[in-house]
């Protein structure tokens, strides 16, 4: 809406001094002709913007003046929580809403408060996505994310592994995890999560539902995390590493490597250690710790250990007859 974006834009001049139009029309997503025109309404309604001439030159307001018209709406208030990840903000349709409820907070603030939230702004920045995989396609996650605000049922189209599902969803909370949008939602009096990249279709309906008592959707996450790590773990294996594999160990496999990290035996003489690693199937474990090369040895289970020999004599034997 125009007020809105007066309103905006007032507050560009306020929060960060003189602006070019061009950067005005940036900031606000519009053309310098709508801005041109909005400069003139503001003028208008007793607004004293000052236009300056030159190389140099840009909007600004009079000196000493301040608005203090800077109540924040429901949405923008909300939007808030997402101030450090904008990604995130953009993915869910917050994006134009959470920069005007930040103007309207950096308005509201004592000078020397709002020159420290733009420090902090301008020397922290959130990226939530993992390193070398592209974000999931997520074309649902707007109507998705208006249930879960609206307690609407959804119906559903899933894509699972055993296939594709329809369900009657109660959209209870949106989880980011390493990129990955997921849903945790109710169906059939169970809560399940559901990685939103897979919904084929969903269909929002005017039923409102009620939130079961007392849920707490990080509570939830946690627990359901826990669950999922302890049924993909199924064995330990112990491994000999070698300093750099020390290193490498945080990195390759996460909060797994760091807690066998933790409980490492004491140095040989060359430096190595002895860690026990969880692990998954061994077709999984051979896959995840060959990635290793030559930093680690498998020391047991002695079905582990045996097949990672054989998948390595079939990889020397493959590419020796190369040679």
């Amino acid at each position: 809406m125009r007020a809105d974006r007066l309103l905006s834009l007032l507050l560009l001049l306020q929060n960060r001094g003189r602006m070019t139009a061009s950067e005005l029309a940036a900031e606000l997503e519009v053309s310098v002709r709508t801005v041109y025109r909005d400069i003139e309404a503001l003028s208008a309604s007793g607004i004293p913007v000052c236009a300056d001439r030159g190389p140099a030159g840009g909007y600004r307001l009079m000196d000493g003046y301040r608005t203090r018209l800077t109540g924040l709406t429901d949405t923008e208030a909300a939007s808030l929580f997402l101030a450090g990840a904008p990604g995130p903000a953009r993915d869910l349709g917050l994006g134009a809403v959470l920069a005007a409820a930040q103007l309207k907070l950096q308005a509201a603030l004592p000078a020397e408060l709002a020159d420290r939230a733009r420090r902090i702004q301008d020397r922290f920045h959130l990226d939530a996505p993992a390193w070398f995989r592209d974000a999931d396609p997520v074309p649902y996650l707007g109507p998705v994310a208006q249930a879960v605000w609206g307690q609407r049922v959804l119906r559903a189209h899933y894509r699972r592994w055993g296939g594709e599902v329809h369900r009657e969803l109660h959209p209870l909370g949106l989880v980011l995890k390493g990129g990955i949008w997921y849903l945790v939602a109710r169906a059939d009096e169970i809560i399940r999560t559901y990685r939103i990249s897979r919904f084929l279709a969903v269909d929002t309906t005017r039923d409102v539902f009620d939130r079961p008592a007392g849920f707490d959707l990080a509570a939830y996450w946690e627990e359901s995390s826990r669950r999922l790590e302890a049924a993909l773990h199924q064995g330990v294996a112990l491994l000999r590493i070698s300093p750099r594999a020390q290193r490498l160990l945080p990195m390759q496999f996460g909060a797994a490597g760091a807690r066998a990290l933790e409980g490492a035996g004491l140095p040989d003489a060359e430096g190595w250690v002895q860690v026990e690693m969880p692990v998954e199937t061994q077709a999984v474990a051979v896959s995840d710790l060959l990635r290793l090369g030559i930093e680690a040895e498998v020391i047991g289970p002695p079905e582990l250990r045996e097949a990672i020999a054989q998948t390595v004599a079939a990889l020397a034997s493959r590419y020796a007859a190369s040679l």
